[in-house]
């Protein structure tokens, strides 16, 4: 299918955007309804594309390019293979659930409405760009104007230690994209040096010939940008804080699709375009992956307040992540991107559900409650299956990409896949735990009225209900049924092993150890 179909859904959410903040004073209503229907449109332009990318085809498709500063070799370059599609995918189904679900969350006594939702649009406008950009400078302008929306968004919106939380995400993300910057401008040398001309285009990038020690200092600056943004071991410090005092619509953003930008990139970046100092750090990576998964287990347990420890369980579901795109296995690869596409969901309804307990009590400090499902059991039963996808049971989503990844790790290093895979234990210690402190156990007495008996607190609304329906039929869906997923994701996971020189050992090798 040609046409402009990226370029215009990249912008559709930005001119939402435009539209929204120029709606009059107090027209609050109004501007909620139109940032979820412009939302849906995208959400129907993201369909018809989906529906028309063919798996056996070309690896990018849907290419678009556009020439933006030709001294410099610049091109507003547009297309997508199977890893990008189904993250375009995500973003366009999370949107309007979280716009949904900010409903009454969006004020907040700080700023207006529309400013909220017109930020949340124009953060879709750059989460998109992120994953749609061919060019390696219109991604990088995407990736740091990304900072913008989410900054205010945390900083405006949040908790009351939000300033202190945006400022951090801001300064941590900005300090990553610096060390981005810089490996940028170093592969627009090294190939006016090798091809003759400088450019940024990733297929003329990718079959580039650079020297060892260039391609290892440059691919550091690219991973140190995406292990921050991921956020990977030991550059997570930010987002407890982050995820703790962001509004919860921006914090299932944040979490379920901004973080991922930083996976994607080493499929789409690191991978590719450096594949000698890919397979030379890995070990490294793998190692930072498996320390992430057990460290942050290991601290969620020990939370108090439920959104951060829910940020926690994040950083741990990242190290599964990486060591699955550096396990340089086709089971390993196809089970990072899809856990990519099923973190988002089951992760973000789960913070969707928290979001609903929060706006109840008023807290999000587990001591707080204590045998609520008694009185909410459709919150209850939305906490249970949410939780449940976190750590990982099958038949949910999360499942099938934790299982396609420690087959992929333990093929080619049965040692890392056996101690990741103690983070599954741990996993399933947090998220009980945290669900038993809340839903079960005597009833916290300040849960009831003064008689004692009767629950101050309802039961899911319809609005909730048309907010977390959808992901929980995704997360049983995709845990029964991951196929169609896999289908799109497979073509351009292989497509990246061969780009970066390797392919699935054969058993003989896997029986024979290192020998």
């Amino acid at each position: 299918m040609n046409g402009p179909w990226l370029p215009v859904l990249t912008a559709l959410p930005l001119v939402g955007a435009a539209v929204v903040a120029f709606l009059p004073k107090g027209a609050d209503r109004l501007a909620k309804l139109l940032a979820i229907g412009w939302s849906l449109a995208v959400l129907v332009l993201t369909i018809v594309v989906c529906a028309n990318f063919d798996p056996d085809g070309d690896r990018f498709q849907f290419v678009t390019s556009y020439t933006w500063i030709p001294q410099f070799g610049t091109r507003l370059a547009f297309g997508v293979d199977g890893i990008a599609l189904v993250m375009l995918a995500l973003i366009a189904v999370l949107t309007p659930i979280v716009l949904l679900a900010s409903w009454h969350e969006s004020g907040a006594g700080r700023r207006s409405v529309k400013t909220y939702y017109a930020l949340m649009l124009a953060l879709q406008t750059c989460m998109i760009g992120v994953f749609v950009a061919t060019d390696v400078f219109f991604f990088y302008v995407f990736f740091e104007a990304m900072l913008v929306p989410m900054y205010f968004l945390i900083g405006s919106y949040g908790g009351p230690k939000r300033q202190y939380a945006a400022v951090k995400f801001f300064l941590y993300s900005l300090v990553g994209g610096l060390f981005m910057l810089a490996s940028v401008i170093a592969l627009y040398v090294v190939s006016l040096r090798e091809l003759g001309e400088g450019t940024f285009a990733f297929d003329k990038l990718a079959g580039m010939d650079m020297s060892t020690t260039a391609g290892r200092w440059i691919w550091l600056g690219f991973f140190v940008a995406f292990a921050v943004k991921a956020p990977l071991f030991p550059f997570h410090t930010w987002l407890p804080d982050a995820g703790g005092q962001a509004p919860i619509g921006a914090a299932v953003l944040l979490v379920g699709v901004l973080d991922k930008v930083g996976t994607f990139g080493f499929l789409r970046y690191n991978l590719p375009l450096f594949p000698e100092a890919s397979r030379f750090f890995a070990p490294m990576v793998i190692v930072l992956g498996i320390i992430g998964i057990l460290y942050a287990a290991l601290l969620a347990i020990g939370q108090n307040d439920m959104k951060r420890l829910v940020s926690y369980t994040s950083v741990a579901h990242f190290g599964f992540i990486a060591i699955g795109v550096f396990a340089f296995t086709t089971q390993g690869g196809s089970g990072a991107v899809l856990y990519m596409v099923n973190h988002g969901i089951a992760t973000g309804a789960l913070f969707l559900v928290v979001g609903f307990l929060i706006a109840r009590r008023g807290s999000a400090l587990i001591a707080d409650y204590g045998g609520v499902g008694k009185f909410v059991p459709w919150i209850y039963g939305a906490f249970f299956v949410t939780g449940m996808a976190s750590l990982a049971l099958p038949m949910t989503n999360s499942f099938v990409s934790e299982f396609l990844v420690l087959l992929g790790v333990f093929s080619r290093n049965p040692v890392a896949g056996v101690v990741a895979t103690l983070g599954i234990v741990v996993a399933a210690l947090y998220v009980l735990w945290m669900i038993q402190r809340t839903m079960h156990g005597p009833t916290n007495p300040k849960l009831l009225e003064a008689d004692g008996a009767t629950p101050k607190w309802r039961d899911l609304s319809r609005r909730e209900a048309w907010v977390i329906a959808p992901l929980l039929v995704l997360i049983i869906g995709l845990g029964v049924y991951p196929k169609p997923l896999l289908d799109v994701i497979n073509p351009a996971v292989k497509a990246t092993l061969t780009d970066v020189g390797q392919s699935d050992p054969q058993p003989s090798e896997v029986a024979g150890g290192n020998r």
